[in-house]
This record gives structure tokens, C-alpha cells and sequence, in this order.
């Protein structure tokens, strides 16, 4: 089993590196491959199972697009056979329709998710998230610049109990679309969520997922919900 992290020299804010690295002590027997921003792709000609990109500051998110847009066709054809893509933060917009400045201008990005983001660079919007992903919560953190628009109803990745979405208008959070599965929280998300840790180990093939440090894991997913949960409490 191969996964790819892209650019983790810089794709790495909040603590995102964290996804990889936990994921990392659960797997020991898969191959991880760090990707830096000078290199060529794996997945552009190997077969990876997973790819993870974490968040960036802006200007490295337009370097970003302008790496892997010559890569957008392979891009679309892993997602739709359903390779498995983890974006946190903003790196999942490098895979929407174009990303709108303040004056109105406009970075086009690969076009593979039908969604655009727009940047208010003196507003960062930070909130507290408790969303519903199937028949699991999840708990996590947004601080962002920039949010997410348009249409994903029909490929929302999970509803938010507490917190926003894509954007302050709705409660429908990131993006899934088969395997690929992009989040704008941060924290790291994978480590604050035991139960999505084993969902992805068994979407990667992994019969009888096993945590690491998973008592800890558990009870500190237990104590972040549980403050969430007194917040919701309170603001009825």
C-alpha cells in the first residue's frame, strides 16, 4: 500500500503534518512517500491508494495549482476509480472551479469540484465544528480566510450540529465525492477523530483497523465532543 503526501515542506499549518504522521503509526506496514514541491508526482505515474494534502498559506496554494495542473486529467480519473484523497484546510480548494481575491480577481484552479472559493485576507473566520459523517460525529476546528461556494448538496462530505459548512450560509461542510474527501477544519483532524481514522484504513483495505495510542485518542475525542456539546448547551 502506497500513500503520497503532497508538498508536506510547506502544506503542513496547524498542525496538519499530524494527519499523516498519526496515520503513519496505525499503518506501519504501508509505504508513505513525501512529495516535495520540486519532484514529480507519484501518483502521476505509480499506483498510490491515498494521497493527503494538508493547509498552506495562499500563495502557496496558487503554486500549488500551477504544479498539479498539468497532472488534472490523472487527477480526475484516480478520483472518479476511487483513489483515496484527504484535504484539510484549504487545499481542497486548489481542486475547485477558480479562487476569487477581494479586488475581484480571479485564480483559476483545476476546475475537478464544482465549487469556488473567495478570500477575505483581513477576516479570518475561526469556529468550533461538531459535524455528522454517516452515523459517526465529528469534531474539529476552522480558521480560514476563505470560504467555499455553490452547490454541495448532493456532494457535501457532512452536516454541521455546531459550527458552519462551506460557508457561514449553509450547514453542509467540504466535499466528498467517491473516495475523495476534502474538509476545511483543521487541528489535526485525523488525530481528533478516532472513528473516521478506522473508516479510512478500511476504505484502504485494512480488515481490522487497530489505533495507535487509541486510549488516548478515544478519551481526548471524548472530552473535545463533550466541551462542544456544553457549548451547544449554552448558546440555546
Amino acid at each position: 500500500m502506497k500513500i503520497e503526501i503532497l508538498f508536506p515542506e510547506f502544506a503542513n499549518l496547524f498542525g496538519d503534518c499530524w494527519n499523516w504522521r498519526y496515520l503513519e503509526r496505525c499503518m506501519p506496514e504501508a509505504e508513505f512517500v513525501e512529495t516535495g514541491y520540486t519532484d514529480e508526482p507519484r501518483f502521476a505515474s505509480e499506483k498510490v491508494d491515498m494521497i493527503i494534502m494538508g493547509a498552506m498559506t495562499e500563495s502557496k496554494q496558487e503554486l500549488v495549482i500551477k504544479k498539479l495542473m498539468p497532472y488534472r486529467d490523472r487527477l480526475r480519473r484516480l478520483i472518479d476509480s476511487g483513489t483515496v484523497f484527504l484535504m484539510t484546510a484549504n487545499a481542497g480548494e486548489v481542486f475547485c472551479e477558480y479562487i476569487e481575491n477581494e479586488d475581484g480577481s480571479r485564480v483559476t484552479a483545476l476546475g475537478l469540484i464544482p465549487l469556488h472559493a473567495k478570500r477575505d485576507m483581513l477576516h479570518r473566520f475561526n469556529s468550533t465544528q461538531l459535524c455528522e459523517f454517516g452515523n459517526m460525529e465529528l469534531v474539529g476546528f476552522k480558521a480560514e480566510f476563505s470560504q467555499l461556494y455553490g452547490d454541495n448538496k448532493n456532494i457535501c462530505f457532512a452536516r454541521a450540529k455546531y459550527g458552519i459548512g462551506i460557508n457561514k450560509g449553509t450547514k453542509l461542510e467540504g466535499v466528498r465525492v467517491n473516495n475523495f474527501f476534502s474538509t476545511s477544519m483543521v487541528g489535526p483532524f485525523i488525530m481528533m477523530n478516532p472513528e473516521f481514522v478506522k473508516y479510512l484504513m478500511k476504505l484502504l483495505g485494512v480488515e481490522e483497523p487497530k489505533l495507535a495510542y487509541e486510549e488516548t485518542i478515544y478519551a481526548a475525542y471524548e472530552r473535545r465532543r463533550a466541551d462542544i456539546i456544553r457549548m451547544m448547551d449554552e448558546n440555546k
